[in-house]
């Protein structure tokens, strides 16, 4: 399917990084459903290991996408608050905050082959019992599989920029979608949302500021909670001198 690139020029993270996808061709609007997608699919290289990994954990631990709401309980076998992330790439944070926070469900979307491969062998690696996937475009699973008042948290680290100015239509925090996020989410539930585009922070801000059911934990920027790691090449850059944004934004009772 698609290799998941960064487009920063020195930037803190590579195509490791969860939520960093590649611009090297231009999505076009879904012809059914009308949102522009924020990545591209395109010819990549997989493991043997990834796809060895697909092959045999994909229907295990995966939700196909269907075009309505999933039942969480029946979907992890449990009544617990579930997170939905977007975009988590080769899943090392994913696995980390899984693995740290046994009492809550993680549901992780990513479209990419490498990506889900990866993520399903750290699942049988550290034998991770809260965590299910959905292969699909994160806007339609939102808008047709999550019920409204229904999540805890989102985690979105790490989109990508699409730095051009041109481009930037297409990047995924956008004001209906964050309006439908926030639909998605229980009162008190939260938004996490992590970036090293100081540009893109500042409209993710705006943005996140500007919608009517959500309220900013913090004046500005927040500082990034202990439950996100910092992953090598976050740390990387950080060594280098590149920012990176977080924010933190709760839903109005």
């Amino acid at each position: 399917m698609a290799t998941i690139q960064t487009m920063n020029s020195t930037p803190p993270h590579t195509e490791n990084q969860p939520g960093a996808q590649s611009q090297s061709e231009t999505p076009q609007a879904h012809p059914e459903f009308g949102h522009i997608r924020s990545f591209v699919h395109r010819r990549s290289h997989i493991t043997a290991r990834q796809q060895d990994a697909l092959d045999r954990l994909l229907p295990q631990w995966s939700v196909p996408f269907r075009a309505s709401p999933i039942d969480f309980e029946q979907v992890f076998g449990r009544d617990a608050p579930t997170v939905l992330e977007i975009g988590f790439g080769m899943g090392e944070t994913t696995e980390k905050i899984a693995l740290a926070r046994p009492e809550d469900n993680f549901l992780g979307v990513e479209v990419f082959n490498a990506g889900v491969g990866a993520m399903l062998q750290r699942i049988e690696d550290s034998q991770l019992q809260n965590l299910r996937i959905i292969q699909h475009d994160a806007v339609e699973v939102v808008r047709d599989m999550i019920a409204p008042d229904s999540l805890a948290g989102v985690h979105i680290y790490f989109p990508d920029p699409w730095p051009k100015k041109r481009h930037h239509k297409r990047r995924l925090i956008q004001p209906p979608f964050v309006q439908l996020l926030a639909s998605r989410l229980k009162p008190g539930g939260y938004i996490h949302c992590a970036t090293d585009w100081e540009h893109y922070a500042h409209q993710m801000l705006e943005v996140l500021s500007a919608e009517p059911l959500l309220a900013n934990t913090c004046e500005g920027f927040a500082p990034r909670p202990a439950f996100r790691p910092l992953t090598k090449f976050e740390n990387r850059g950080l060594r280098l001198g590149h920012g990176v944004w977080d924010l933190i934004f709760t839903r109005k009772p």
